[in-house]
């Protein structure tokens, strides 16, 4: 099944549908069948002003929520770079068979990981899901041998920076799956379609209605693009570039 939140473009086509489609009925049908007087249509112009508000007011709120959902992955790309950066160093504190050994399942790791911020759908990210979860357990265990071995403060550091790399990229997951809620997404859509009725139905002069009709739907339907593609980790043109892990794996790999 399509989740249409992973596509911004389908939803900015099918929300200019809709509330197209809705100011059209607004003026086609129901301004024919209500007309207003002149105090009737002082009030509804004053309604039509507070929906309008109400709706901007709701997508400026849902705009606020994605930027901050994605300044949130962005951070833990920065994070999740510096941990890795970090245990790699500290490995060196490990005999040298058990350095060896966890210097090459962190290049290993840090691979997935960027193949993780790079890959769109598919099969393939479930392939670096179990890819990611098999290489973490490697990690551990090597870590955790190593620090059976010889229980020392120095091993409790190495630990401690391994323990760091896995909490990171649960972190990450977890902003990625944080996204706008659907009701949110339902309320917005269905102010905008009220908004697109009301509008319809004021609007009168007939040489004017295809052209006016489109200007609300269009403005909104670009805003609903924008906050979707926000939304959206993996959908869309505004994503997340795993700057800070490529930088690393250039300096990592020989």
């Amino acid at each position: 099944m399509i989740d249409l939140m992973n596509f911004p473009f389908l939803i900015f086509l099918v929300c200019f549908l809709v509330m197209w489609g809705s100011a059209q009925i607004g003026a086609r049908y129901l301004s024919r069948k209500n007309q207003l007087d002149a105090e009737a249509r002082s009030d509804f112009n004053f309604i039509v002003g507070a929906t309008l508000t109400l709706l901007g007011l709701i997508i400026g709120f849902s705009f606020s929520m994605a930027v901050g959902r994605y300044d949130q992955r962005k951070n833990y790309e920065e994070e999740e770079a510096n941990a890795i950066g970090t245990e790699y160093v500290r490995a060196d504190l490990l005999p040298s068979a058990d350095a060896e050994k966890i210097h090459a399942l962190l290049r290993q790791y840090l691979d997935e990981r960027i193949l993780f911020y790079q890959t769109r759908y598919g099969s393939q990210l479930q392939q670096i899901d179990a890819a990611t979860a098999q290489l973490q357990n490697e990690m551990w265990s090597a870590v955790k041998g190593a620090a059976l071995a010889q229980p020392t403060p120095v091993m409790a550091l190495v630990v401690s920076g391994m323990n760091d790399v896995l909490n990171r990229q649960g972190y990450t997951q977890a902003a990625w799956w944080n996204r706008i809620p659907p009701a949110a997404w339902g309320l917005m859509v269905a102010i905008a379609i009220c908004c697109n009725l009301l509008i319809g139905f004021a609007t009168h002069p007939v040489k004017a209605r295809t052209y006016l009709l489109m200007v609300l739907p269009l403005v909104v339907s670009i805003s609903f693009l924008l906050l979707a593609d926000l939304d959206s980790p993996r959908g869309g043109i505004i994503r997340v570039h795993p700057q800070n892990l490529l930088s690393l794996a250039q300096s990592l790999h020989p």
